[in-house]
């Protein structure tokens, strides 16, 4: 569904992803962790079009993408939650949400999504009205993903849906996570920690350095020791490129 190959980004003289391969089957929910600095955002917002690539090519539903304006990629059905949601807190919930509906024109399924959005996420119905920067964390976040669905993506990209949120309201996003991907909404999934990878991956890609030093299926990672040190230290290096 999305396959990224040899791609480099760099911003000026500084290398930020330096050859990353990957790849998102229909349906899975593959992570992407690794530390502050690895790249991961900057990878994200390759692939949605908001950073060109040095070199490499990205592609989407086996169509090239690299170089296309994010617009377009977003009608392809390739939305991207941002790091630090960036919802616009002067506008109300409802003019938020309305705001991830102005690519589409089939009105009447568009009503039918807003209310499916507003069960999944219960709080939004609550706070419909209510001005968005009065909205705690969690609920920011949940409204960023509910304006994201409402784009009607084939792949949703998430960057660190749990940073800054209380481990309830984390249990709760990814509740949500969970509940569109058994939907048949496919996942891409940056994170920090490794504490959710077991339970929802089908993969996982652990990053360092602008390099992918670990590569495992759901069924491969067992304990969790290689992910742990691929991720904290040298022994990534040694996995580098490890695929199962």
């Amino acid at each position: 569904m999305l396959k990224v190959e040899e791609l480099k980004v760099s911003y000026g003289r500084v290398s930020a992803i330096k050859g990353i391969s990957l790849e998102v089957q229909e349906n899975e929910v593959v992570f992407l962790i690794g530390p502050n600095g690895a790249g991961k955002s900057t990878l994200l917002k390759t692939i949605s079009g908001l950073q060109r690539p040095e070199a490499g090519s990205i592609a989407f539903e086996n169509a090239a993408i690299s170089g296309q304006a994010p617009e377009e990629i977003c009608r392809r059905g390739l939305v991207l939650v941002p790091e630090g949601r960036h919802i616009f807190g002067t506008l109300s919930v409802a003019e938020n949400l309305s705001l991830g509906t102005t690519i589409r024109d089939d009105r009447q399924q568009i009503r039918a999504d807003l209310d499916e959005v507003l069960t999944l996420f219960p709080i939004l119905r609550e706070r419909y009205s209510s001005t968005a920067v009065y909205l705690s964390g969690g609920e920011q976040q949940q409204l960023a993903i509910a304006r994201a669905i409402l784009q009607k993506p084939r792949l949703m990209m998430i960057d660190e849906p749990s940073l800054g949120l209380a481990p309830l309201v984390i249990d709760q996003v990814y509740d949500a996570l969970r509940k569109l991907n058994a939907k048949g909404m496919t996942l891409l999934v940056i994170e920090q920690s490794t504490a959710r990878v077991a339970d929802l991956a089908s993969r996982v890609y652990v990053m360092r350095n602008g390099r992918i030093v670990l590569h495992e299926t759901k069924a491969s990672l067992g304990d969790g020791t290689a992910l742990t040190e691929a991720y904290f230290g040298d022994a990534g290096h040694a996995a580098e490129q490890r695929v199962h």
